[in-house]
């Protein structure tokens, strides 16, 4: 168990943030499956939010399941900050996340994500200006630094805690990694000694026994997990089972073919078909991650135009596997 603020994590596990995938239908999924503590939506622009965007309100949708449920906002003026931290509250969110950790090019352009890390000033007025207009909790997710030479997180985390931030998140990389390299676990230990407020710790988390490694080495409050769990949904079950003493279990091939249809069913009772074959196709490609063939499904599907082609090769596929 872990708390942020007033809310309760029944699992010390978070789903991280990502462009395009944490939207309403994977979040769903991740929840039916179990295991995850918290989820939180792709992170939403401050201006576009609050210049009106009906994209952008339409991609805030959640449910009940999914509770509890963190939206996280980026941008880089403190009053546009707030008054989209003031629409999360409103629509009924449990926390809201800053995003000071990404990248990514064009939200570095915009002096927000990980670009906050270069202006610590800036970064513990937006903290403040939020913190002071939401009665819900205010979290704060970013790396290292922007760079070895610019490792600031201590005293960005330290910004966080005097602001009034009910928690952070650390993914133990630079801005300049991104996604390379190793993620340094020596750096969570030393923000969770140095902070009250809870730490979660992200980054090369990929198999249960990578978050207990996590947990040990770092004494870390919880684990956050991004790019292993679109290859492996199953990944927060697994961990909350080693957790508990249990043998955590792989997902049988009947599992993988089902959770492939059932998302694909999502998409398709909302979504263009069009868009559904897209997203889809994409996702696909991360479900069958390590299976017999999987790369001559996924140049198949590449082609494909129609719901009927997709349903038919997806269980084509699998009833191959299944009769091996």
């Amino acid at each position: 168990m872990m708390r942020i603020g007033p809310v309760t994590l029944e699992q010390p596990l978070v789903l991280a943030p990502m462009a395009g995938i944490t939207d309403q239908y994977f979040r769903l999924i991740l929840k039916r499956i179990g295991g995850v503590g918290l989820v939180t939506m792709e992170f939403i622009s401050s201006e576009a939010l609050t210049r009106g965007s009906e994209r952008t309100r339409d991609m805030m949708e959640f449910s009940e399941e999914e509770r509890p449920l963190a939206i996280q906002i980026y941008g880089s003026d403190p009053s546009r900050m707030a008054d989209a931290a003031d629409f999360v509250q409103t629509l009924g969110a449990d926390i809201v996340d800053i995003n000071m950790g990404c990248p990514a090019n064009k939200i570095l352009k915009g002096c927000a994500g990980a670009a906050l890390m270069g202006d610590l000033d800036l970064a513990r007025q937006i903290v403040r200006t939020v913190r002071a207009r939401v009665r819900i909790p205010v979290t704060v997710k970013f790396r290292v630094g922007l760079d070895d030479g610019r490792a600031n997180y201590l005293d960005l985390g330290r910004i966080c805690q005097d602001e009034g931030a009910a928690a952070v998140a650390l993914h133990a990389r630079t801005a300049r990694q991104m996604f390379s390299g190793r993620a340094d676990w020596a750096r969570i230990r030393r923000l969770k000694e140095s902070l009250a407020i809870p730490v979660s710790g992200n980054g090369d988390v990929e198999a249960p026994a990578d978050a207990l490694a996590l947990w040990r080495e770092t004494g870390c409050d919880g684990v956050m997990i991004g790019r292993a769990a679109v290859k492996n949904p199953w990944i927060f079950r697994q961990i909350a089972a080693t957790r508990e003493g249990r043998v955590p279990v792989e997902p049988t091939v009947v599992e993988r073919r089902d959770l492939i249809l059932y998302h694909f069913s999502l998409l398709r009772d909302r979504e263009e078909e069009r868009f559904a074959l897209h997203k889809i196709r994409t996702f696909t490609g991360w479900y069958t991650h390590g299976l017999p063939n999987g790369r001559v499904l996924r140049q198949k599907i590449n082609g494909l135009t129609s719901v009927a082609q997709f349903i038919e090769e997806i269980e084509g596929f699998f009833q191959v596997l299944l009769a091996a």
